[in-house]
Parts: structure tokens; sequence; C-alpha cells
């Protein structure tokens, strides 16, 4: 059955895919409820090249004495806080650092929540109702406490209320070369975790156009493609990367804007200095052992209004090429993928044959089926995606082959006209992975909060769609990374001069990058990269779990039949008296401490099942010796009444799993006592 799909492009595990179940995950008794749960970015619209060349501040390290007109900046930020589908009643977190571009980011929201028509109320406290600070303590310097606790001051006296995050960094400080990456990693599970606690669905993050040149140049060092140049969206999707207990909205994850992006750094201390705010300044920030700060001070020596308008230009083209692309993927999306509830998609190749489909459309279509059934973080590229393309070029498909953690083979019945993706089995694919949480609620509020961002998010996406290019005016398309320069400069979006300046800065970069071991800093880098502990975690009855980034499970104890269990046994001559379904538990040989263990389906839980199926009916106890895949013996006492419940069951379970292609049904989770006896598998 297909699901409620929304379109994205995003920077790192893209989010056509934002959300499969519209509902709350079911959970079974010894059985499992599932939530397809997809990471992190979607992307929307291309922002228009507006980029301030206004003369520096005469005093960048506190606010000036002179009254700073803020008016065109409160406008243009409410223009963007209009375009994202944001409304001054909406619950809205605010990621700060005390810097000048997130203290810029509170006097624009501040203004905004409380200016006009919708007037905001505040609270007792003077507080503004529904704006929350996130301030994040990394504790990777001997003053960051202190300085949190000052920007907490700051922000507070803004009418903002604010709260602290410290870091835990369980493993110990980030090595060098990894620092910036891994406190961002870690910054985005804090606001994350803040924000599901605080039911909150709205995160502003205070990117802006300095920050797109300079990922530009450090993505162009990379060598990536025009996608990856685009730089970062103005509205994204972040999806949790670990299970939290009463996460905020269970299918839409949390909106990250970013409406500074249309502004530059003078304009962030312009805004501070008209807002008579101080800010803070990072002392990393200088250090040009890290990209990005190289990238930032050439940068600056590269003053001219013409140099900044044309860069500027030039990734405003590949965001366009990018909606372009984003747009294309949705329609595949739409027509020609259904994803199916246990975890695997089937692409109709027969639809995808029958469009006329640039190449670049289809591999970021591919690549996002791919990612999103793997649950991977890398997108599919190289040598893997030329494969990928010869294999889905060919129709009907007759072979299968496994890529990127997938396996694709023809989809059952089809004759090649269909194409099934799904998760390797553990031989190949991820270590299996499992992760506890302490609860799982899905009360009236959170559902509140997930209707409203459900409804920020449709009109986010109806004002994108008004920007959507025609193919005419998309550049780029079939251009090769390498010469995307080259080919802006035959356009002319850039100058001879922009251009030379551009390519001197890339390999300047691309040579320091070569030359050292340094790890890539960047804005918009992967999340959730993580390496995978040994899989060894049990099941306590009543618990819920997150297995493989897909699957939410618990199972529990009943002392009877349920309702809702009845209208599929009455065709199967059991007795349902009320004595009898008190009596017919459907784990009569599970004690109530029993600790089971999870582990993927094989072959050997469906012969299990088929010889359960087949048992004959006795009035006595009946000893029953089955076989497993391993040798030992799997011995069942059971009574009549449990022995014809657990024989149906089986049947049941049968049904349900014939309509799940053999290969998607090995990467189902199921679960078994400590010595290895099957006891659920997952259908309702």
């Amino acid at each position: 059955m297909g699901r409620g799909l929304i379109p994205s492009s995003p920077t790192t595990l893209t989010g056509l895919f934002a959300s499969i179940t519209k509902t709350p995950p079911k959970s079974f008794n010894l059985s499992f409820g599932f939530k397809l749960v997809h990471h992190k970015y979607r992307h929307l619209l291309p922002l228009a090249c507006c980029f301030s060349v206004s003369s520096s501040p005469s005093s960048p390290s506190s606010p000036s004495q002179c009254s700073v007109d803020i008016s065109k900046y409160t406008e243009a930020f409410s223009r963007r806080m209009a375009m994202a589908g944001l409304k001054p009643h909406h619950r809205i977190a605010l990621g700060v650092s005390g810097g000048p571009d997130s203290m810029a980011l509170c006097v624009l929201t501040a203004e905004w929540k409380t200016a006009g028509a919708n007037v905001v109320t505040t609270e007792n406290g003077g507080l503004i109702d529904g704006l929350l600070a996130i301030i994040v303590d990394h504790g990777l310097r001997a003053e960051s406490k202190e300085e949190a606790n000052v920007v907490s001051q700051r922000v507070s006296k803004m009418g903002i209320r604010c709260e602290i995050a410290s870091c835990d960094w369980p493993r110990g400080r980030p090595k060098q070369g990894h620092l910036q990456e891994a406190a961002r990693e870690m910054r985005y599970k804090i606001f994350q975790e803040v924000c599901a606690q605080h039911q909150i669905g709205v995160l502003l993050i205070a990117h802006h156009a300095d920050d797109q040149a300079e990922l530009f140049i450090l993505r162009l060092s990379r060598n990536s493609g025009v996608l990856g140049l685009a730089g970062m969206p103005f509205t994204s999707q972040i999806f949790p990367t670990h299970a939290h207990s009463d996460e905020v909205q269970v299918n839409q994850g949390i909106l990250l804007v970013r409406p500074l992006l249309e502004f530059s750094k003078e304009d962030m201390y312009k805004i501070c200095q008209g807002g008579s705010e101080d800010w803070v300044e990072d002392p990393t920030n200088q250090s040009p052992l890290y990209a990005r700060n190289r990238i930032r001070m050439v940068l600056n020596n590269l003053s001219s209004s013409k140099f900044k308008f044309e860069l500027q230009a030039i990734i405003s083209a590949c965001r366009i090429t990018r909606t372009y692309v984003d747009q294309i993927g949705y329609n595949l999306i739409r027509e020609a993928v259904i994803i199916k509830d246990h975890g695997y998609a089937v692409i109709d190749l027969q639809i995808l044959c029958s469009m006329k489909i640039e190449d670049i459309c289809l591999m970021k279509f591919l690549s996002l089926v791919l990612q999103f059934v793997s649950q991977r973080q890398r997108q599919v590229r190289g040598s893997a995606m030329k494969l990928l393309m010869d294999y889905i070029r060919t129709f009907p498909c007759k072979n299968s082959i496994t890529i990127a953690g997938c396996y694709l083979c023809p989809d059952p019945g089809s004759k090649g006209s269909r194409l099934l993706v799904c998760c390797c089995s553990d031989d190949c694919a991820l270590p299996l992975k499992m992760e506890y949480f302490e609860s799982l609620s899905y009360g009236q509020e959170v559902h509140c909060v997930a209707n409203e961002l459900e409804k920020i998010i449709e009109d986010d996406h109806s004002f994108a769609n008004h920007f959507v290019p025609d193919s005419s005016d998309v550049h780029f398309l079939d251009v090769n990374p390498t010469l995307i320069l080259t080919e802006a400069k035959m356009l002319n979006i850039i100058t001879e001069s922009t251009y030379n300046d551009i390519l001197a800065l890339q390999k300047q970069e691309t040579a320091y990058f070569r030359s050292t071991t340094e790890t890539i800093s960047d804005s918009a880098s992967k999340h959730g990269v993580e390496t995978v502990a040994p899989f060894r975690k049990s099941l306590q009855p009543g618990q819920f779990y997150y297995f493989m980034n897909r699957f939410i499970l618990r199972w529990s104890l009943k002392n009877k039949i349920d309702e809702d269990e009845l209208s599929g046994l009455v065709d199967y001559e059991m007795d349902l008296s009320e004595e009898a379904r008190s009596f017919c538990c459907t784990s009569c040989v599970v004690g109530h401490n029993e600790v089971l263990k999870v582990r993927q389906m094989i072959e050997s839980d469906w012969l299990y099942l088929a010889e359960l199926s087949k048992y004959p009916l006795s009035k006595n106890s009946i000893q029953y010796d089955v076989k497993s895949v391993n040798e030992t013996k799997q011995i069942m006492y059971r009574t009549s009444p449990c022995l014809h419940y657990a024989s149906v069951s089986a049947k049941q379970a049968l049904h349900k799993l014939k309509s799940i292609p053999v290969a998607a049904r090995r990467t189902l989770p199921v679960l078994i006592t400590e010595q290895g006896q099957l006891q659920s598998i997952p259908v309702s």
C-alpha cells in the first residue's frame, strides 16, 4: 500500500520519503508495531539572490552607538517565514550560540512574534509565548559554561525563554581533525531532543549568505556536483538518528528553517546593533586548521560587490537546478513507487521506461529509494551508480543485484515489469542494531503538534510549487561536475575575473585537502554517521525498542485473547468462551520475567510455522519435537486449547507472510527465547 510521501532533496540523506505511517505505530502481543523512519533533510525551493554589499559596521565587536534601522530586515524576515509556512502563533525553537548570527536571529524572531496583527501574548515574567532558545554547551573549552550562562541572560532579557543543554561525550573529547563535525552532530542531536521534550516542531537556524558561499567553495574543492553546490536548503526536515520517548511528531520529524540565507554577515552585525544586543565571538572560528575558516578568510579579502553578487548568482543557479530535480523526483515517487509496510519498496519499471528522464534526475531518484530502504547515510555514487543505472535501463528486469545495502530483483509475478527493492539480509547489510527508549506516548498534545507541523509543511510545499522551473530554464543538468564553473562563465552567470578568483580558491583548498588528513567540516555534512556496536541486547517485557532504524518493537504478556483477535478466529472452530480465552494465553510457554531476543527472519522460521500449523488436536497434553536449523530441539508442551490456538496463529502468520516477497521476509525482526525458540513474527 502506498503511503504519504513528501518530495525533497536533502543535502545528506534525502527525504523524498518523509514519513510512512500516518498513525502511531501499533504494538501487538509478541508481535511488533512498525514505523519506517527516514532521516534528515528535505529542501524545498531556491532563494533569490539577495546579498548585502553595504559597508562593514564601525565596531564589529559590540553594538554601535549610532542607531541602525532594521525595518528592511524585519520585513524580509517576515516574508521568509511566510514562505516557510510559519505564523507567529506557531511554537518555534531557535538554535543559539551567542554569536552575531544567532543573536540577530533572536532579534528578528522576537520582533516577528510580537509585531503586526497576530500579536503573540507574553507569559508570566514577560517571556514570549511559544518561543524557546536552545543553547548548547559543548564543553570543549574551559570558559564554555560561563559563556552559555551569559548568552542565556542576554537572550532572556529579549523575552525569549532559554534552555542550556550540555554535551555528554561518552567516548571522550573528539579528536582535533573531527572536532567541528562531531560538535555539529552532537548539537543537532540535542536540538532534536529538546524540541521533542517541549513539543516543538520547528527549529530556526541562523545560517546566512556568507555561509552558503563558504560551503560552495568547500564542496567545489571536494568535486561535488551541481546538487551539492546548491548549498544548504531553505527548509529541511530532520529525522532523529536515535529513538526518543514521547517524540514530537511521529510522522513529520522537525522542520528546520534557515530564514537568514538572503542576509550577509555584515547584516548580522547591523541587526544586532539595531536591536542593541551584544554578542560573543568564538575564537575557534579564526583557526586555519578548519577548511571553513580558511575559506572564510580568503573570501573576506575578495570583498568586491561584483564578486559577491556573481558568487551568489551561481549558487542560485545550482539551487534552481536542484529544485527541478526535486520536482522530477517527487513525480517519480508519486507515480512509480510503492512503499510497503514491512520496509521494502516496489518500483514500476514500465512507468519509468515510458518517461524521458534526465540521468541526473533518475540517479537522484534511485539513490533516494536505496538510501531509504537500506537506511544508509551515503548516497549511491561512482561505479555503484553506473551499475545501478545499467540495471534499471534493462527492461524487463530478469536478474537480481546487490547495491549499497539493498537487494534488487524482479517483483514476483510481474514478469520483470516491477522491481523489488529490499534491505539485504544480515550477512551483507548493516550490522544488527537496536536501541531502547523508556516510553512511547501519543497523547492529544503530541497529535496537535504533529497536525500543526503537517499543515506548515503543506503550506511550505504549496508555496514552493510556484517556483518549480521549466527544464529550459535549468542549467547544469548534463554538465560534468568539473566543468560547472566553465559552463557558468559561458552562460554569463559569472565574469572572467570571478571565474579566475573562484578557480584559484578551489585549487588552493583542493591542494590543502589532498596534502593533509583533514576531515571535512561541512555545514551540511551527513548526520548520524556512527559505528555500530556488536548486537547483544535483549528485550525486556513491556519495554519499547528501536530496531534497525525502522521498527518499533515491544512485547508483553496477555492473560487472555483480546476482543479484536476474535474475529480472525471464528472460522477455526475454536472454543472462544471467556474461560477458554483466559486459558489460551498467547504466550503460555513464556514466563512474566522472560527475556527475549530479536533477530532477522530465517528460512527455518517458515518451516517451523508450517510444521506447527499441521499439528493434530488432542484433549490430552502432547509433546512435540521440532528440529531447528541449528539441530537443537524445540520442545513445546501444550494443553489442547493452547495447542489449537498456537496452530491457528501459525496458519494466520503463514497466510500473511505469503503476501511478503521472500527477499523482504529475510529482513523482518522476529522474537526468540534465549535458547533460540521462535516466539513471534511481525504480522498482526
